[in-house]
């Protein structure tokens, strides 16, 4: 169990990036640890999760989910030590799950903790495969796309943290053919030798529509987008008919300070009957048990391989966001404190 402390560092958003993000939007601040209130605890943080959609929240625009606020600290996955509780469902020495990332400690609301078992799996896990990635590849697949066996998937993004386990979600449930695009050539290489996709191409070698078609020359049936522009208007020129796609994410366009063209060829989503759904994992809690036992069932049996970049200390956790923009890590992109 952890000594209560007396001060914490916290990264805190000072102004809206316009583009990509600078080291100046940002400062790392040192804060008085309060003592948590009737039905709070005290967290250590462990580990940190740096996502993409966290970007979107740098801007003040409405959205699913509300801007981070300027200089306050910002937000996200965190697991982590209680340290300190005045609620009955959490002792000191218990691990937790919340929301009150980016900050070495955090004063959470029981109510917004969930107990995690480091002896059932490494705490980092429940950040990344057994997650909230995890959990929006799982039902990004299977259920907004509809995913049946026999299935040929494209998967963009497929080195990070959602596309690894997309790709190897549809092996497992028996698609005939798994193709995925990366950024370089070695996570091309990592993606057919270790995690079992049938052919993966580098997206900065060429024409993404021109290697898709060469991956897939009898085209594809789902498509699960994580980078949207040339990526997203590839995927519709390669659909079947009745084909479906997942709209997860558009990194491609976050940092771009004009808006992106859509793809030219959306005509063919009439002839085709295609079906582009987006996906928000919040919208699939009632899916959660079921991932959780098969997913951690493959992980298990080694059936189903994650990986994980990890960045020691509070004062890189900046560092290893921008790393994850710039597509600097293979699989979940973490933060160990």
């Amino acid at each position: 169990m952890s000594a209560m402390p007396t001060t914490s560092r916290e990264w805190h958003l000072v102004a809206r990036p316009h583009g990509w993000p600078k080291p100046e939007d940002f400062a790392l601040r040192e804060v008085a640890v309060p003592e948590p209130g009737e039905g709070q605890i005290l967290v250590r943080t462990i580990h940190m999760s740096v996502d993409p959609y966290m970007r979107g929240r740098m801007n003040d625009v409405r959205s699913y989910v509300p801007p981070f606020e300027l200089d306050r600290p910002m937000e996200g996955g965190a697991v982590g030590e209680v340290v300190a509780s005045r609620s009955d469902a959490f002792k000191p020495g218990d691990h937790v799950l919340h929301g009150l990332g980016w900050r070495e400690y955090a004063v959470v609301g029981a109510e917004n903790a969930v107990k995690v078992d480091p002896e059932l799996a490494p705490l980092s896990t429940y950040l990344g495969v057994l997650g909230m990635p995890g959990l929006t590849a799982y039902a990004g697949l299977l259920e907004v796309a509809s995913f049946k066996e026999g299935d040929a998937v494209f998967v963009s993004g497929a080195a990070g943290a959602v596309g690894l386990q997309v790709g190897q979600i549809a092996r497992l449930k028996g698609a005939s053919r798994v193709i995925g695009s990366a950024g370089t050539d070695e996570k091309v290489k990592a993606l057919v030798e270790e995690y079992g996709f049938d052919a993966a191409f580098n997206y900065k070698n060429g024409p993404v529509a021109e290697q898709l078609k060469e991956a897939a020359p009898d085209g594809i049936d789902v498509y699960f987008d994580n980078v949207g522009g040339d990526h997203l208007e590839a995927a519709i020129g390669a659909l079947k008919v009745h084909g479906r796609a997942t709209l997860c994410g558009a990194i491609s366009g976050y940092n771009e300070t004009e808006p992106q063209p859509g793809p030219r060829n959306m005509i063919a989503i009439i002839g085709k009957r295609l079906r582009l759904q987006g996906v928000l994992v919040r919208d699939h809690a009632a899916m959660q048990p079921q991932f959780v036992q098969e997913v951690g069932g493959w992980v298990r049996s080694g059936e189903l391989k994650y990986r994980e970049t990890v960045v020691h200390g509070v004062e890189h956790a900046l560092d290893a966001f921008l790393g994850m923009l710039r597509g600097e890590n293979m699989g979940k992109m973490i933060v160990t404190f």
